[in-house]
Order: C-alpha cells, then sequence, then structure tokens
C-alpha cells in the first residue's frame, strides 16, 4: 500500500513539474508574440448599413459579424467572415438584385471588394453562381474567373473570364459553353 502511494506521489509530481515547465514557456512566448501584433480591429455584430445617394436609397448591406482590421503599417480592410448580403434597390426601394457570399473582403486602398465562397447574384436577367467575384469600384465592374450564369428563359452557362457592370445589364465572358433556350418560332 505504501508503494503504490510512493508511486501515485512520484506520478502526480511528474505532472506537476510538467504543467508548471509548460506554463513558463507559454508565457514567454505569449510576451514575444504581443510585441509583434502591430494592429488594432473593431468587430460590429448584425451589421445592417443603407446606402443613398442623393437622398434616394441604393441598396442595404447586411452582415452578422464585421471586423475592421487597422494594421500599424499597411493598408486597412474590412472582412465579413460570416458572410454578406447586398440588396440593390430601385427608385421605389424594391428591391431589383442581390449579391450573396459566405464571405467577404473589402480592401480601402485597392478598392475593391472580394466575395468567395457560395456567391449568387441574381436580377431579374440572370442568376450567376461562383466561387469568387470581385468588385472594383474605380472601375465599376465585377470580375469573376469562372462561373454559371442562368437566365430566366431556361439558358445554362459556364462562364469563364466573366466580367459585368456594376448593375449587371453588361456581361462578357470566354469560352462559353452551356444549354441555350430556343423558342418554336425563332427565325420565322
Amino acid at each position: 500500500m505504501k508503494r503504490q502511494s510512493i508511486i501515485f506521489s512520484f506520478i502526480v509530481l511528474s505532472m506537476l513539474q510538467m504543467l508548471v515547465s509548460c506554463g513558463e514557456d507559454d508565457l514567454k512566448s505569449a510576451t514575444k508574440l504581443t510585441g509583434k501584433i502591430n494592429l488594432s480591429s473593431d468587430t460590429t455584430r448584425d451589421v445592417n448599413i443603407i446606402y443613398s445617394d442623393s437622398a434616394k436609397v441604393k441598396g442595404q448591406f447586411f452582415a452578422p459579424i464585421l471586423v475592421k482590421v487597422v494594421p500599424m503599417s499597411g493598408a486597412s480592410y474590412q472582412e465579413m467572415s460570416k458572410g454578406v448580403k447586398i440588396n440593390f434597390l430601385d427608385a421605389q426601394a424594391k428591391v431589383k438584385g442581390s449579391v450573396t457570399s459566405d464571405y467577404a473582403i473589402m480592401k480601402d486602398v485597392e478598392k475593391t471588394a472580394t466575395f468567395k465562397r457560395n456567391v449568387v447574384v441574381i436580377n431579374e436577367k440572370l442568376t450567376y453562381n461562383t466561387e469568387e467575384l470581385v468588385w472594383d469600384q474605380t472601375k465599376k465592374k465585377f470580375f469573376s474567373p469562372k462561373g454559371v450564369i442562368t437566365k430566366p428563359d431556361g439558358t445554362v452557362l459556364t462562364a469563364v473570364n466573366f466580367s459585368a457592370t456594376e448593375d449587371f445589364n453588361t456581361i462578357t465572358w470566354d469560352n462559353g459553353t452551356g444549354e441555350v433556350y430556343v423558342p418554336d418560332n425563332y427565325g420565322q
């Protein structure tokens, strides 16, 4: 019995020694890391922003979490790690189109917004599905390496090097393949 309690005590002391030594190294590492972090961030939850121009509502922006990161050196950015939804509104403030994604990042200096994972653009003329869509604020255009365009008439196209104006009224792509709907009375 005495031998078992000595062994048990030895095991407990060994474990305590490991824990104490691990804690010291972790604290030293933490001190080194905190000295290297040179940024600040602000987190906002349940973001709902309304955009207007000349007293007319043009859009709504929704994000469960928005983190604004401001590095001590370098450009600031805003990250939406839990996704984003943007509704575009007409003159009567009715939704005329939307962009949704599971992740987005807006870079202030580059004036770009990159939407990633399950990106869906919807308007009255098309639905566009892709894994990455970049909005260039300077060029006032959207760009995507590839995606699928679905039109209301049933046309489905795979588009490579997709680009569109901000309102998605003019779209272009390279190497499109797919199924195109042709009405029965076409050419008559």
